[in-house]
């Protein structure tokens, strides 16, 4: 089974990839930002202390971070897509002991990268269901009614997270973090970068392509 590692900046289209790598490898799809939403909807102790590090804009304490992926690979993920961890350099080296550990290893670090601007036109157009949790964009995917979910009826509101001054601070923020990550990752495993400026079909088409010509058991 193959083990990837999708990265990308806020906005760059890692959830919406990673769900369709997943469903064509058959790999289970790990997204910390689920699970911390998931977590913070149940009011849970974690989900208390990463909601205010999620409206300040800041990134989650790496040791929370390495203790909840740690959990979600061993209750069987053999083949996986990580998506949205590692963000920091010590989780990178952290998730590759873990996997040394259990005789595994990644098999390939996708990169998708995409400028500031795009980043911010991305972000603040978007728009979430506060019934289902069904994600819009302003200018991409456009309810049929003005600020009502097209699944439920919900209204849609913005994410604290998506408020430009937050989303520039995120960046920042991931900025000063994944550049040390970047050239780890480059170093130390197979690693593409693709475009995420192209249109959602296009950057699937190159991911699969790059999958698909590795050697790795899909």
């Amino acid at each position: 089974m193959a083990r990837l590692v999708l990265l990308g900046c806020p906005g760059a289209g890692k959830g919406t990839q990673s769900k369709v790598l997943a469903q064509r490898y058959a790999l289970t799809h790990i997204a910390t930002g689920d699970i911390f939403r998931a977590e913070i909807a149940s009011k849970t102790p974690l989900g208390l202390r990463v909601a205010d590090y999620l409206k300040s804009g800041t990134l989650v304490p790496d040791s929370l971070v390495i203790e909840m992926v740690a959990g979600r690979l061993e209750r069987g993920a053999d083949g996986f897509i990580l998506d949205g961890y590692p963000r920091t350099l010590e989780q990178a080296q952290a998730l590759d002991q873990y996997l040394n550990r259990t005789g595994k290893k990644l098999d390939m670090v996708l990169h998708l990268n995409l400028d500031e601007t795009e980043v911010l036109r991305r972000l603040t157009r978007r728009r979430s269901c506060s019934g289902c949790g069904a994600l819009y964009n302003l200018e991409s995917r456009v309810p049929k009614e003005e600020g009502k979910c097209d699944e439920c009826g919900g209204a849609l509101t913005q994410r604290e997270d998506d408020r430009e001054e937050t989303v520039r601070k995120r960046l920042m923020v991931y900025e000063d973090l994944t550049r040390p990550l970047i050239a780890y990752y480059r170093t130390e495993h197979a690693f593409h970068e693709i475009d995420a400026s192209q249109g959602v079909d296009r950057v699937t088409q190159q991911l699969t392509v790059l999958i698909d010509g590795a050697a790795v058991s899909t």
